[in-house]
C-alpha cells in the first residue's frame, strides 16, 4: 500500500496555509530576536550567573565553617558551660527551674497522643514543669478526644493545662501568645514549644536546660529533627535531603559563627525573658518563629544549636500538604524581610558583620536567592539559550557551579546520594512554587497570609490512609491541576524538541525528563514510589 501523504488528507490551501504561518512566524522571530530577545536574555543570564556566584559563595563559606568546627572540636559544650542541674538535700527541686511546655494544635486527630504523651514523659521534677496543651481546633470531636487524653495524664498526677480560645486569631503565634498570658505560665523561666508531630525524648530538657541556667546570655536553645517517615515514599526522601543540609550545615554554621539561626518553631527552648524582651509573639507573616527569633538577636541575645539532641516527627507525606507548607516557608521569610529590613539596618545593639550576616547570608541568599535562580536560570533562561543560540552560557556557570553545589547540598545525607539526580528534578520543579512564594512575600500580594496547617498522618496510621486514599481517591480540580507547572513543563518540553531538531547544546534529554517533572506536578502526582534505601 501506498504511503499516504499529507496532501492527500489536506487540501493544498490548508496545508499552503499551515506553511505560510509557520513562515510568517519564522520572519516575526528572526526579526525579534537579535535587537530584543538577545539583549533581554543576555540582562537576565547575567544577573542569573550573579545569583549563581552569590549562592556558590556561601555554599563554599558555609562547607569550610563545617570542616573547621569538626576539625577543632567546636561542639557546644566548649562554646558554652554545661554542667547536669543535680539534685540537692537542702534545696530540693528549687534548684531546677520551672518549665512550661507548650503543644499547639490544630484538628490533630492522628498525633495528638504521640506529642502529648512524649511531653508528659520528659524526665523532670513533676512540681517544675508545667504541660501546656493549646487546642485551636474546630472540629468538636477532635477537640473532646484531645481534652480527655489530658484529663487521663492529669488523673496520673501529670500537670498538664488544657487551654482553648474563643477565636483562632493570629493562628499559632496567637495561641503561643495567649498560653503565656495564663497566670500559672508567668511563673516560668523556661518554655519548650513542640508542634504535635514532635516527640522529644526523656532526657530532653536535662540536655538542653543546663545550657541556660548557666550562660545568662543564651536565649534559646535549638534541636535538630529526625524523619519517623522519611522512607515512606520518594517525596519523603526528597524532603528529608533538603532538611539535612539546613539542619547539618545551615543550623550548624549560624550558631558557631554568629549565635544566630531561624528558630525552626518547634523542638526548642526559649528564655520566656528574652521573649518578652523581644516583643513577644507576633502574627505578622507565617514564620512567627523566625520573627522572634530575629528580633531577639537585635536585642543582643545569643541561639545556641544541638545537632546531636534529635526530636522524632513527621515530613509531609502528601503533595498537597507538602505545597501549603513550602508556600509558608518561602512566602513568609520573603515578608519578614520586607518588614524588617531597615530595622536590622537601624540596630545598634548587634555588629555590623552580623547585621551583613543576618542581610545578606540568611535572608537574601538563602530565603530569597535560592529560589528565584533554581527557578528562572534552570527552568527558563537556560532552556532559552537553545531558541536564541547568539547568547552562549559559560560552562563554569551552566555546569561547574551548579555541579558543585549540588554535591554540597547532599552531603547531609550521604545514604541518598543514590538518589541525587530525582533530587536535583524535584528541587527543579518546586523551585516555581517556592518563586512565586517569595515574591508574593516580597510584594504583599493576595495570599502573603495564608496559613494552612500541615497535615500529618501519624506513624501507625499511614499504611491504612494510604490504602483508603488509593481506594477512595479524591480528585478537585482546583486543588489537583497546577497550570503554572503545567505551562512550564509545555515550554520545556518545546525547547527540548527545538534542542534535538535544530539546536547545539544537545541538552534535550534533560529539558524533556524536566518537563516530564513538571507535568508530574502539575497534575499534583508526585512521591508515590517507596525509593530503595
Amino acid at each position: 500500500m501506498e504511503r499516504i501523504s499529507s496532501t492527500t488528507l489536506l487540501p493544498d490551501t490548508f496545508v499552503g496555509a499551515r506553511d505560510d504561518i509557520t513562515g510568517q512566524f519564522m520572519i516575526i522571530w528572526d526579526q525579534m530576536k537579535a535587537p530584543l530577545i538577545a539583549p533581554l536574555l543576555r540582562i537576565a543570564l547575567l544577573l542569573c550567573l550573579l545569583m549563581s556566584v552569590m549562592l556558590f559563595v556561601e555554599r563554599v563559606y558555609m562547607s569550610i565553617v563545617i570542616v573547621l568546627v569538626k576539625i577543632f572540636g567546636k561542639n557546644p559544650e566548649k562554646r558554652y558551660k554545661w554542667e547536669p542541674l543535680k539534685d540537692d538535700l537542702e534545696l530540693g527541686n528549687s534548684v531546677y527551674p520551672t518549665v512550661l511546655i507548650q503543644i499547639p494544635m490544630f484538628n490533630e486527630r492522628e498525633v495528638y497522643q504521640f506529642s502529648i504523651g512524649a511531653a508528659c514523659g520528659l524526665s523532670w521534677p513533676s512540681d517544675r514543669i508545667i504541660i501546656q496543651v493549646l487546642d485551636d481546633s474546630t472540629d468538636p470531636i477532635v477537640k473532646n478526644m484531645v481534652e480527655m487524653e489530658c484529663q487521663r495524664w492529669a488523673s496520673k498526677g501529670i500537670n498538664i493545662k488544657y487551654e482553648i480560645r474563643d477565636n483562632r486569631k493570629g493562628y499559632k503565634a496567637g495561641a503561643l501568645k495567649q498560653g503565656l498570658k495564663h497566670n500559672y505560665a508567668k511563673h516560668c523561666d523556661y518554655v519548650a514549644i513542640f508542634d504535635a508531630d514532635f516527640q522529644p525524648e526523656s532526657d530532653f530538657l536535662r540536655r538542653t536546660i543546663p545550657f541556660l541556667v548557666h550562660n545568662p546570655e543564651l536565649a534559646l536553645v535549638q534541636a535538630r529533627w529526625k524523619f519517623v517517615n522519611a522512607d515512606e515514599c520518594l517525596m519523603t526522601r526528597m524532603q528529608e535531603m533538603s532538611l539535612d543540609y539546613h539542619f547539618t550545615v545551615e543550623q550548624e554554621v549560624g550558631s558557631a559563627t554568629h549565635a544566630f539561626f531561624g528558630f525552626n518553631g518547634t523542638a526548642g527552648v526559649w528564655r520566656i525573658a528574652a521573649i518578652d524582651e523581644a516583643g513577644g509573639w507576633k502574627d505578622r507573616t507565617t514564620v512567627e518563629d523566625m520573627d522572634l527569633a530575629v528580633r531577639a538577636s537585635l536585642k543582643g541575645w545569643k541561639f545556641l544549636y544541638l545537632g546531636t539532641l534529635m526530636v522524632k516527627n513527621e515530613l509531609p507525606s502528601t503533595f498537597k500538604a507538602f505545597r501549603y507548607q513550602q508556600h509558608r516557608w518561602s512566602c513568609g521569610p520573603a515578608n519578614l524581610f520586607r518588614k524588617m529590613l531597615s530595622e536590622i539596618v537601624r540596630n545598634k545593639k548587634v555588629s555590623f558583620w552580623k547585621k551583613v550576616y543576618v542581610i545578606y547570608s540568611f535572608f537574601m541568599v538563602r530565603k530569597i536567592v535560592a529560589h528565584i535562580v533554581t527557578f528562572v536560570f534552570y527552568c527558563i533562561v537556560l532552556p532559552a539559550t537553545v531558541l536564541v543560540p547568539e547568547v552562549e552560557v559559560p560552562k563554569w556557570g551552566s555546569v561547574y557551579i551548579p555541579a558543585i553545589i549540588t554535591v554540597l547540598n547532599a552531603v547531609g545525607t550521604p545514604r541518598s546520594l543514590h538518589l541525587l539526580v530525582f533530587w536535583i528534578l524535584f528541587e527543579n520543579g518546586m523551585s516555581l512554587h517556592r518563586s512565586k512564594a517569595t515574591f508574593i512575600g516580597l510584594l504583599e500580594a493576595g495570599r502573603v497570609n495564608e496559613w494552612v496547617v500541615t497535615e500529618k498522618l501519624g506513624d501507625a496510621l499511614k499504611l491504612k490512609s494510604a490504602v483508603k486514599a488509593f481506594k477512595r481517591p479524591r480528585f478537585k480540580i482546583g486543588e489537583r491541576i497546577h497550570l503554572m507547572e503545567l505551562g512550564t513543563g509545555a515550554y520545556l518540553f518545546f525547547c527540548g524538541c527545538y534542542d534535538l531538531a535544530f539546536g547545539k547544546n544537545h541538552y534535550f534529554v534533560y529539558r524533556f525528563v524536566q518537563a516530564v517533572t513538571f507535568f508530574i506536578m502539575g497534575f499534583g502526582y508526585v512521591g508515590t514510589f517507596v525509593p530503595h534505601s
